[in-house]
C-alpha cells in the first residue's frame, strides 16, 4: 500500500534527496569514502557547503551584507544564542504557541521581554504597538501545533528575528526587512541535526556581556560555519533539497504548489459535515493545515484515525496538546497525496451513511 507522509517533523524529503544522500552515504563525490566519514574539511564537502550557501543566497534572494550558517542545536538553542548575542536590556516577543513561548521564556534570562499574545493561539495578534525601547522583535512566522501562520513580512522600526522553522522557501520573504532569520532543517529542508541561521553582520558586536565562543554569532560567521565540525550529512541533504527546489521553479515555484494543495484540503475540510478547521481564514497555515471531527461527530475521532491509517495516511494526528487532526503539507509532499487524503475525507463520509 502507497503510504502518504504528512509528519509534522522530521518530516518528508524529495525521493531524489533521500536516494542522492543515500548513494553519498556509500561513495561521496567519486572519493570511494562515506559521507558519513569523510572530512568536514575536504575539498569536496568545502564545495558543498559553499555552493549551500550560495543556493539559499540565490534562492531566497539575499541582500549582500548577511551571512548563511549551518549549525547545530535545533531552533531550540537559538532560543538561547539570540536574546545571549542581541539583547541589551529588552526585546518583543509574538506569542504564537509552544515554540514562540519556548524562545520567550529563554528571553526572559537575559531582559525584560514585551510578551505580544491573541487570545488563544489559533488566532494570530495583528496590528499591535511595539515599545520604542526595544532591541529586536521575535516572531514564529508558522506554528506547527495550531496550524496559524503569517503570510507577510513584518515591516516596523526595529529589528525583526523570526524562527522560519517549518516554512522557509515555501514562500516569498523579503530578507531585507529581517535581521536574522532561523529555523530547523527537519520540515522543509534536510534531516534534523542542522539549523540555518541568515543573519545581518551589522547586527551581532552590540552587547556588552561576554559570550562563549560557540554561542557567539561572530565565531560561525567568521568561520563560515567551520568553526567545530558542522552536521555533515543534513547540511548535504540540504544541498540536494535546495537543488530540487531550484530545478522545481524555485520559492515561486514551491508557492504555487502550497496554496493549490492547501486549498484542496481546506475546501474538503470546509464541505465535509464530517470535519471543522480549527483556524479562522485570515490564519491558516499553508504548511500544517489542523482540524477536528464537527461538534455532532466528536465520537468519531478513533474511527476516522483508523480509517485513515488503514487508506495509507501516516502522521495525521494532531498534536497531543491539541488533539483531531494535523496534515503537514510541505514542499516535498505530493499533490497526490493531499488529493488521497481528501479522498479518504470523502470515503469516511460515505461510509458513515
Amino acid at each position: 500500500m502507497k503510504k502518504h507522509n504528512f509528519y509534522a517533523g522530521p518530516s518528508i524529503l524529495p525521493k531524489k534527496v533521500v536516494k542522492e544522500t543515500a548513494k553519498a552515504l556509500k561513495n561521496f563525490a567519486g572519493t570511494g569514502l562515506s559521507l558519513a566519514s569523510i572530512s568536514h574539511r575536504s575539498k569536496e564537502f568545502v564545495q558543498v557547503m559553499s555552493e549551500t550557501q550560495d543556493l539559499f543566497k540565490e534562492l531566497l534572494d539575499i541582500p549582500e551584507g548577511y551571512s548563511v550558517l549551518f549549525l547545530g542545536g535545533g531552533a531550540s538553542m537559538q532560543f538561547a544564542m539570540i536574546p545571549y548575542n542581541l539583547m541589551k536590556s529588552k526585546a518583543a516577543y509574538v506569542n504564537t504557541g509552544a515554540w514562540a513561548s519556548k524562545a520567550l521564556k529563554e528571553a526572559k534570562l537575559f531582559g525584560e521581554v514585551h510578551e505580544i499574545k491573541a487570545d488563544d493561539f489559533f488566532h494570530l495578534p495583528k496590528n499591535f504597538d511595539l515599545p520604542k525601547d526595544i532591541d529586536y522583535l521575535h516572531i514564529t512566522t508558522n506554528n506547527t501545533i495550531y496550524g496559524t501562520e503569517y503570510k507577510d513580512d513584518f515591516d516596523v522600526n526595529v529589528p525583526v528575528i523570526a524562527d522560519m522553522s517549518s516554512d522557509i522557501f515555501s514562500r516569498k520573504v523579503d530578507i531585507s526587512k529581517y535581521a536574522m532569520i532561523y529555523g530547523g532543517a527537519q520540515k522543509n529542508l534536510a534531516p534534523s541535526g542542522v539549523t540555518f541561521v541568515i543573519i545581518k553582520n551589522d547586527i551581532i558586536g552590540k552587547v556588552d556581556r561576554q559570550i562563549p565562543s560557540m554561542l557567539n554569532y561572530k565565531t560561525h560567521i567568521d568561520k563560515e560555519s567551520m568553526f567545530n565540525t558542522p552536521p555533515v550529512i543534513p547540511i548535504y541533504a540540504a544541498h540536494q533539497t535546495l537543488k530540487w527546489i531550484k530545478a522545481n521553479g524555485g520559492v515561486e515555484g514551491m508557492n504555487k504548489k502550497a496554496v493549490k494543495k492547501a486549498e484542496i484540503l481546506y475546501n474538503e475540510i470546509d464541505r465535509n459535515p464530517y470535519f471543522v478547521g480549527t483556524v479562522g481564514n485570515e490564519s491558516r497555515s499553508l504548511m500544517n493545515i489542523c482540524f477536528v471531527m464537527s461538534e455532532e461527530h466528536k465520537d468519531k475521532e478513533k474511527d476516522f484515525l483508523e480509517f485513515a491509517t488503514g487508506q495509507g495516511m501516516v502522521g495525521i494526528k494532531g498534536h497531543r496538546s491539541v488533539g483531531g487532526f494535523r496534515a503537514s503539507t510541505y514542499n516535498s509532499l505530493p499533490m497526490k497525496s493531499v488529493k488521497a487524503l481528501v479522498k479518504t475525507m470523502q470515503k469516511f463520509e460515505e461510509k458513515q451513511g
